[in-house]
Parts: C-alpha cells; structure tokens; sequence
C-alpha cells in the first residue's frame, strides 16, 4: 500500500474507537477522529514528508546552476565542493591574510594561555566554521555547510565548502573535513570549542566514524573577548571586520535565519535560498584569517584601549616583558589613567613593589578606585613601612567594613608606637 493509500484508510471512518472489537464509537467521537485524521494528512502534505508533495523537490538538485559547488564522486557518496584560491595580496580591512602564516606562534599561545599552541607552526593551520541547522545541541541537528581555508606552499590562501545538498549525504562532507584536518597542526575557529567541533564530534560517531583528530585549538572568541570585550562589548565575528580590521561586509544574513533557508532548500530545491549563506560562510572562514595575522603581531596595529586587554592576558600568561610593552606602548598613544594602572599590576605580579606603587598612585591621583586605594595602603604598609602614609589610603576602599576597621586599627597603633618610640629617642639623647 503506497504513501496515499495508508492515508486514505487512516482517514475512512471507523465503526469502532479500537478500545475492544465490536466496541461502538461514543456519539461525536467517530466525526473527531476523522477531522485528526484529514487534519494530520493535511500536515503531512503540506510539511512535505509525503515524497512528490506539494513544497518538496521532486528530485535533489544537481546544484552548479545559482550556487558554484562541484560534485565529487566518493565511495560514500557525492561530495558538493566549492574552492577559491586568493592570492597573498588579498585583504580583509587593513590586514592581507598572508599574516596569518608568518604569525608568532609563541604569541598566539600566549593570548590563547594555551602552550600547545605555541609549539605550532601557523603555515600548517585549518581555519573551520559551520552553519547548521540549529543552534543548541543533540542529535538532529546537522553541519549542512563548513568552510575551511588554508595555506599552500606560495602562502596562497585556499577557502574551501563543503555542501550538505541532503542529509543522506552525510558521510562524504564528514569524511572530506576529516582528511583536511589530518593533515593539519593548528585548528582554527570562532566559538568552534564549545559549538562547532563538538557538533561535528557528535555527526561523527552519529555515522560511525571515529572522532576527528586532535589538534591544537585556536578558538578566537576567547582571544576577542580578552582584548576587545571591555571596548566593544560582545565580540560577534562581524563586528571585529568592522571595528578592528577595518572592513564593512556590507548587508549580510542574520544568524536565526540560516536554518529556515536551508530547509527551505530541502524542501524546494531553491539555491537562492544558500546564496547569502554561502558568501557569509565564505567571509568567516576568510576573516579569521586575518585577524590571526593581527594578534601575532598586535603591537603596532590594536586601538590603543585594545592593548590594555593585550597587556593583562599577557600578564595573566606570565609574559611579563610582552605585558609591559603593550601597557607601555597603550600609555605613550593616550590610554590615559588604565594605562597606569596596567603598569602597577604586571609589576605587582613580577613582585616588584616599588614600581606597582609608583604606578598605582600615578593613576589614584586621577581616578578615584577603591581597589587601587586597598592596594596603596598595603604596599604602604607592608613594604614601605610608612604607616600614615598608609592610613591616608586606607579609607574608601575596597575592603569590607570589619576588615577596614581592623586594618585602621593596626595603622593607628604603629603610627603610636612609632611616635612613642620617636619621643623615647629624643628624650634618651636630650642633655642631663
């Protein structure tokens, strides 16, 4: 019995509601089934589940026509595959994607805090990113594009896509990442640790492959957030083109509409519904590129408020030399009073206190921080011994209220010591 058939009986009134043969129908009840009934064979039409209904294509498009993708004969099936070849003079804003592959490694790892990275050589790294068709997690959702980029031997930038024109042809889209990746060093996404790679994980193992192959990870969200989060805010990809490298994509597609284009596509077989998808995957890929080039070296190029965020990751990673040229290269292009206090952390965190005090009071004669104030009244305290000195900062700080009073307290005690000790001096060394 074919597709229709089972549907016609579904819907043909019933002498019974199926509880116990020969059982009657209660009144209404046989017409409410049968309106569930046509209702459902309605959806089911409509939503084109139905092979040859009305919205779905009646075969699967050969693509090539709108949407520059190749077929490629696999032993697991076809593979749709766009490839562009950029030469090293293209641009992304201000910054050519050739950068990427003379960026210092050492550094990269360092604002990743991650040592793997460092031990790379970025020449050999695979930039990824996906659309999908969802945005959360689970097993129906699938990678229905990635698009990858990297270098040749010329430092020539290969962008690469891959298509899913049905989910039935999975494996070989799976199958083609994996074998770019093997012979990869350094993997390279936007939010590709916590979405994308774990999503193509889980298709994997959905398919009966083994995992993809663990490489070091550059996830460049991380890096964005540690220099640019406090000036820009959230670090969407978008943004960073405009607002870092200098370059307007111009109309682009929003995010929460790539999925219902591409079941749009399932459904209709219209490659117009990709076009804005494909570009805009393609410019991700690309982009990341360039700003790889930027943070290898970012000394010379990030906004000045930029190289504060550059300053304290590297503090955080230990790098102190590189932290201290980045606050000192922010202070001298006009970061003003955060520049300072810059300065005064990194050589807190160096242990040396005689420049962190320096630092810190330069910028407290302008700012008033509670937090710089604890901290003056503690180097005043415990490393200058100058306990009025250390009073003078010790209001209005940071510090809890019991531990405030301790602490002015113990200030005012030494200060008395010390002039009882002071008085005693004199009065030992006063003539007879």
């Amino acid at each position: 019995m074919d597709f229709k058939s089972k549907l016609a009986t579904l819907a043909r009134p019933k002498p019974s509601d199926g509880s116990l043969p020969g059982a009657r129908a209660a009144p209404g009840k046989a017409s409410t089934l049968l309106e569930l009934r046509e209702k459902m064979a309605e959806i089911l039409a409509s939503s084109g589940s139905e092979p040859g209904s009305r919205g779905a294509p009646a075969e699967l498009p050969a693509l090539g026509v709108l949407l520059p993708f190749e077929r490629e004969e696999r032993a697991s099936g076809p593979l749709f595959r766009r490839h562009q070849l950029l030469p090293p003079s293209h641009h992304v804003g201000r910054m050519p994607v050739d950068a990427a592959a003379s960026s210092r490694a050492e550094l990269l790892g360092l604002l990743a805090l991650d040592p793997r990275i460092s031990n790379v050589d970025p020449k050999r790294a695979l930039y990824f990113d996906t659309e999908t068709t969802g945005l959360g997690g689970g097993a129906g959702v699938l990678a229905f594009l990635i698009g990858i980029a990297w270098f040749d031997d010329q430092l020539r930038l290969h962008a690469e896509q891959f298509l899913l024109r049905s989910p039935g042809e999975e494996e070989p889209l799976l199958e083609a990442f994996a074998e770019r990746l093997e012979a990869c060093e350094l993997l390279v996404s936007y939010n590709g640790k916590a979405f994308d790679l774990p999503l193509l994980n889980g298709r994997m193992v959905m398919n009966r492959r083994a995992k993809l192959p663990d490489r070091a990870h550059l996830d460049l969200l991380h890096i964005a957030r540690r220099l640019h989060k406090s000036r820009l805010g959230p670090c969407r990809l978008i943004g960073l083109e405009a607002d870092v490298l200098g370059f307007e994509r111009g109309p682009d597609i929003a995010g929460i509409d790539i999925a219902p284009r591409y079941a749009h596509f399932l459904r209709s077989g219209d490659e117009s519904a990709l076009e804005q998808v494909v570009e805009h995957n393609a410019w991700d890929v690309v982009s990341m590129a360039a700003l790889v080039g930027l943070y290898g070296e970012p000394f010379d190029l990030l906004h000045e408020q930029d190289l504060l965020g550059l300053a304290r990751t590297l503090k955080r990673a230990r790098a102190f030399d590189e932290a201290e040229r980045a606050a000192t290269v922010a202070l001298e292009r006009g970061a003003g009073p955060e520049a300072r206090r810059a300065h005064g952390e990194i050589a807190k965190a160096r242990g040396d206190r005689a420049r962190a005090l320096t630092h810190f009071e330069a910028f407290a004669t302008e700012v008033h921080d509670p937090l710089i104030r604890l901290e003056l009244a503690k180097l005043y305290e415990h490393h200058v011994k100058e306990p009025l000195r250390a009073l003078s900062w010790a209001e209005n700080t940071s510090e809890g209220s019991v531990q405030a009073e301790k602490r002015r307290a113990r200030l005012e005690q030494k200060i008395s010591k010390a002039a009882s000790a002071k008085a005693t001096k004199k009065t030992g060394n006063s003539p007879t």
